[in-house]
Order: C-alpha cells, then structure tokens, then sequence
C-alpha cells in the first residue's frame, strides 16, 4: 500500500498508519491534490503522480495556519491523528476558505481523534481559514 511505501522507502514518518482499513483518516495524503487514505491506494497506483504528505504542509521552516492554530487551541496530543487532520484540513480551506463549522465537521468526519473531543480541533480550522483570509 502506499502508506507503507511512504514510511518504509521514502522514510516519510509523518503519515501515520492508524486502521489500515481507510476508517481512521491517519494516513491522509493529497494524491494530485484529491484527499485519499494511503493505506486504500495501491503502490503502483502512485506512481507518476503527485503526493502531498504532511511533509510538505510546513514551507521554510514556518507553520502553516493550519498548525500553528492546532498548536494554540491545544487541537493535538498524542499525534496520531494530528498529520491526517492538518491535510485534511488544509485541502478544505484551499477548497473553501471560509467553511462554516457544520462544513469543517463534515469534511473531518473521515479523521478519528480519540483524546481532543474535536470541538478544539473544529475551532483550530476555523481560525486557520481566517488566518488565511487575512482577518
């Protein structure tokens, strides 16, 4: 699976792997730009074609919105799911930067998070998107 090609060949250790089933969101990558879940794409289904991980998500040693307003509503804590959340969260504000809070919800519904409760989470994205739009 993809996922596993990331963490064992490219020693990419941001994506985590968390069901292996597609239920958890953990693994999110950006595959030419469509939101996926690494461990349902085949290996050999990436090949010649763009993947995003969480990697790429920091540019120049500075924070996406995204990440820095996870950091400061205390949105993260033990990581697991904290990578597939940040992709996750950031194809929806590329898509829609001023989404309503039913709107972030429903495209983080896919991402489970056992210790935030989410609301934390929830309100990190929409600060993030108005970070973005300049407000």
């Amino acid at each position: 699976m993809l996922s596993e090609v990331l963490r064992n060949n490219l020693n990419l250790t941001g994506t985590k792997e968390g069901c292996n089933t597609g239920d958890c969101g953990a693994c999110s990558v950006l595959l030419d730009g469509a939101l996926v879940c690494a461990c349902l794409v085949l290996a050999v289904e990436a090949q010649d074609r763009s993947i995003e991980t969480i990697e790429g998500v920091a540019k120049d040693g500075k924070l996406h919105p995204i990440q820095q307003k996870l950091l400061e509503h205390a949105g993260l804590q033990c990581g697991i799911c904290t990578p597939g959340i940040v992709i996750a969260s950031r194809a929806l504000l590329e898509k829609n930067p001023d989404p309503t809070e039913s709107e972030v919800r429903y495209w983080l519904a896919g991402n489970l998070c056992r210790c935030t409760g989410y609301d934390k989470i929830i309100r990190a994205v929409m600060d993030a998107g108005a970070t973005m739009r300049g407000e």
